[in-house]
């Protein structure tokens, strides 16, 4: 391969791309005054004249990263953190907060018109909430250096070979992100520190024994006593739940508390949600119930409505909804968080909601509540989004569709589907700033039939 010529290089930024890049047309050498190539400049804003050096080339783009910012954006701020541009943790942090939204609103629009040829009857006003210290799920990678002669916990770089050698982090929610360092220190001390490729992290309600805070450490090789109870040590000094993980999702057990009680309060709804250690909960809480609340009074259902929550998960949706409802219907691939659900559900004292366990990429046609009428369907699908199960619904029967997307792409492939090929209407549609300061957009659209 070729090498790529580090010759710094001025651009106008013209424009943001899906993962928080600059994109400029470089001039074409062969052709004074006409655009070449695209380059995606990382650290670059639109409206901005930068300098950048090539780090990446491809068929249709080169890759670059800004060295020097002969004109700033009005919108550009200094990054809170020391680490941004190398952490891949965050993509937005120099993009002022107010600007973000806007800028993830319009990777919306354009995913909708450019791969759904769909446009909404109206734009939802965006959905936020705290810019900082928000992110209460995650994983840290974990990896002994010997150059440095430490032990770093944290996200990869930007290049990912690396993790990043950081000690805090701002984004996170301060119970976690200000023990960085003290995590790093820990696993440093331990006999299996080269053993330990991982620890994922996740909160939720404070206990009598500990504040919330769970950490997983994925562990490759036993763990010496010594370094049980040092695990120990750490989860009494900082009153976090300690669990292990030799091997699979299965193995995952708890090693202090002896037996720690994992759950979340959506109080609006006067629920609570228990959990386990690696579950899938929406990282941002105070968006989440913000979100709960805009979906459902999106989807208008009526005290007598029957409704389906397709990849319903622990019943974030699903259990909400039974509160203001006749019945609701929550349909899940993973048996785990299902049975899970039917635990929420009875921990809640909720006997309207029903819980099944299906994989919704595979033919349906034999499941039971297939049969079954509904008036109005709402879904949370991942990136992949929901194009099979789409198309195996009796889409006829509902009166209105709420589709909660992580994926512009997905969910505007999907919106052309529904609209273009089965006759509905996309009544609206926004966005809701579930990580900020990342490039990740969450979106959400409401469909009526035409």
């Amino acid at each position: 391969m070729a090498r790529i010529d580090q010759t710094p290089f001025e651009v106008d930024i013209t424009d943001l791309t899906h993962d928080g890049r600059g994109v400029a047309r470089r001039p074409d050498p062969k052709s004074p005054g006409e655009a070449g190539k695209a380059v995606f400049v990382a650290g670059a804003l639109p409206g901005e004249r930068v300098v950048a050096v090539q780090t990446g080339r491809h068929r249709s783009f080169d890759e670059a990263r800004t060295v020097d910012v002969l004109r700033a954006a009005p919108e550009r701020v200094a990054p809170r953190c020391p680490h941004f541009g190398t952490c891949s943790g965050c993509a937005l942090q120099h993009y002022d907060e107010s600007k973000q939204i806007n800028a993830k609103q319009r990777v919306l629009m354009e995913n909708l018109e450019r791969i759904g040829h769909v446009t909404p009857g109206r734009v939802l006003p965006p959905l936020t909430d705290a810019a900082w210290g928000y992110r209460r799920k995650g994983r840290f990678s974990v990896r002994r250096v010997e150059k440095k002669d430490k032990t770093l916990v944290g996200f990869r770089e930007v290049d990912p070979r690396f993790v990043a050698d950081i000690g805090e982090c701002h984004t996170v929610i301060p119970e976690i992100g200000s023990r960085i360092a003290a995590l790093s220190a820990l696993v440093d001390a331990m006999d299996g520190r080269r053993d330990i490729p991982q620890i994922e992290f996740i909160a939720g309600d404070a206990t009598p024994e500990f504040d919330g805070v769970a950490l997983t450490f994925r562990h490759l090789m036993p763990l010496s006593e010594r370094d049980l109870a040092a695990l120990v040590a750490f989860g009494q000094h900082h009153r976090m739940a300690i669990f292990l993980q030799p091997g699979g999702v299965d193995s995952v057990h708890p090693l202090w508390p002896a037996d720690p009680q994992l759950a979340f309060s959506l109080p609006q709804w006067n629920l609570s949600f228990a959990f386990r250690p690696l579950d899938f909960i929406q990282v941002n809480a105070g968006l989440n119930g913000k979100m709960i609340r805009s979906a459902l009074d999106l989807l208008d259902a009526q005290p007598g409505d029957r409704v389906l929550d397709l990849f319903c998960g622990l019943g974030n949706f699903t259990l909400p909804l039974a509160r203001e409802v006749r019945e609701v219907v929550g349909v899940e691939g993973e048996a785990g968080l299902v049975r899970r659900a039917r635990e929420n559900a009875e921990r809640n004292g909720i006997a309207n909601a029903q819980f099944h366990a299906a994989d919704l990429g595979k033919d349906l046609s034999d499941q039971p509540w297939m049969r079954e009428g509904f008036d109005r369907l709402l879904l949370d699908p991942p990136r992949s989004g929901a194009d099979f199960v789409l198309t195996q619904l009796p889409l006829k029967q509902f009166k209105r569709i709420v589709y909660v997307s992580c994926h512009p792409a997905s969910l505007a492939r999907d919106a052309g589907y529904l609209v273009n090929e089965k006759g509905w209407r996309l009544a609206a549609a926004g966005v809701m700033d579930m990580f900020p300061h990342t490039a990740h957009v969450e979106s959400i659209a409401v469909f009526e039939p035409a």
